[in-house]
């Protein structure tokens, strides 16, 4: 039975990039497990699975764990080669005692999103609010029975929703600026990738509309994307790689169009309805369905907004999300290096742009359409589980395979083991 859908706090979470599976999860792993400890353990080992030992470095993965643990010594042992785990996303944490005999061991699932799973069930500090639906239908029939929006019915389940929503907003919209004011050049890793939210911010602005609305959308959201690529704050929406879609929408909102906040948190607490409904019917983990699942899920939900604030019906918003998550269908995961930056960078522009789109084109229908919501998010959870591995943010596939065959060539062509510099206008 689907389970019930979550608080949509339980979607947006702040932390530090560049991952939510990856770096928020494990963090927070971290400290669950040295809470449990009775004294202080002479060593801790940490065991990554699946995902996690195959892109995990370049995640920052193994930096996170070791921040979190100090001043405790720890061993990270990246296995790649067991596949009998319960989640792509798995750690498997080890108290030791001096003689390296292990007092304690904990199997704990990164499921997406910062969220943490183990043997029994969900694993979280305080008891997480669940609404009284298991569907986006079962909300829209909630707000046409007393005639109310999406963002009243979260209004209506939540407690101190509002000053909440600021914070996350607040925190939102400090990463788009921060993107937008860094002068950075180079992002961290071996790939070298320029930063280029502000020099796309300066140019738009020597632009007139069309053009200068959808460069600031796609200024604002790869501002995001660049801070999480940095290890900076951001807030998962629903998760960390895609985390510039639904700020860089509601930002060009707030500021390029001077909407009230009242209006950025009506619809803010509007995307965390449709991400939270993802959650619970599907999967928001590149790990386990792929970036369908990340970037997908971020377009659909920064596409429910749009449509809000662009006076959308119950049903346009609905249609707009839809067609977020429509035409990202069977998106692979193929992170190059594994660093959360080829292709998830410019990912996070292409989708906030989309998302403008379904949303403006959501108000030009009347919001009936023959494919649901709901039916999609149970099409893409099938679509994730059919995609190969190679696919699903393990980075053997797709671009990262074809980068590592690149530089395999480069470095018998010039007898050396320098990395070559990306191709132009790549990621």
């Amino acid at each position: 039975m689907t389970p019930a859908v979550e608080s949509i706090f339980e979607t947006f979470r702040i932390g530090a990039g560049p991952s939510s599976s990856h770096s928020i999860g494990p963090q927070r792993a971290a400290r669950f497990f040295l809470a449990r400890q009775k004294c202080p353990p002479a060593r801790i080992r940490v065991t990554l699975f699946g995902s996690l030992a195959e892109t995990g470095r370049g995640h920052l993965t193994d930096r996170t764990i070791l921040t979190a643990v100090h001043p405790s010594s720890c061993e990270i042992i990246w296995d790649t080669h067991t596949t009998d785990i319960p989640h792509p996303n798995t750690l498997r944490w080890e108290a030791l005692d001096a003689d390296g005999a292990v007092q304690d061991n904990w199997m704990v699932c990164s499921i997406g999103g910062g969220a943490l799973r183990d043997e029994h069930g969900p694993v979280a500090v305080d008891l997480v609010v669940t609404y009284p639906i298991r569907s986006l239908a079962d909300a829209l029939a909630w707000c046409e029975a007393r005639n109310l929006s999406f963002w009243q019915f979260v209004e209506a389940h939540e407690t101190d929703l509002w000053p909440r929503l600021e914070t996350v907003w607040s925190a939102m919209r400090a990463s788009v600026e921060r993107g937008l004011a860094s002068t950075q050049p180079l992002l961290p890793g071996s790939l070298r990738l320029a930063r280029r939210a502000r020099t796309t911010w300066l140019r738009a602005r020597q632009v007139q509309s069309p053009h200068q609305d959808l460069a600031q959308l796609a200024a604002f959201a790869l501002a995001v994307a660049e801070e999480n690529a940095d290890a900076g704050e951001i807030v998962t929406a629903p998760t960390c790689g895609p985390a510039g879609v639904v700020p860089g929408l509601l930002y060009y909102f707030e500021t390029a169009r001077g909407l009230p906040r009242a209006e950025i948190l009506r619809a803010l607490a509007t995307a965390g309805l449709f991400g939270a409904v993802i959650r619970a019917n599907a999967s928001v983990s590149g790990a386990e369905v792929g970036c369908q699942g990340e970037i997908g899920s971020a377009c659909s939900m920064a596409a429910a907004a749009g449509s809000y604030l662009l006076g959308g019906t119950l049903h346009q918003i609905e249609y707009a999300a839809e067609i977020g998550m429509e035409h990202h269908l069977g998106l692979t995961c193929d992170p190059v290096e594994g660093y959360v930056q080829i292709p998830c960078i410019e990912r996070n522009m292409t989708a906030c742009l989309r998302a403008f789109e379904c949303a403006s084109f959501s108000l030009l229908t009347d919001g009936r359409h023959l494919v649901s919501f709901d039916d999609v998010i149970e099409v893409m959870y099938r679509t994730g589980l059919d995609i190969q591995s190679a696919y699903r943010e393990t980075a053997r596939g797709g671009l990262a395979a074809l980068w590592r065959k690149r530089q395999a060539a480069s470095t018998i062509a010039n007898g050396t083991t320098t990395t070559p510099p990306p191709p132009s206008g790549c990621g």
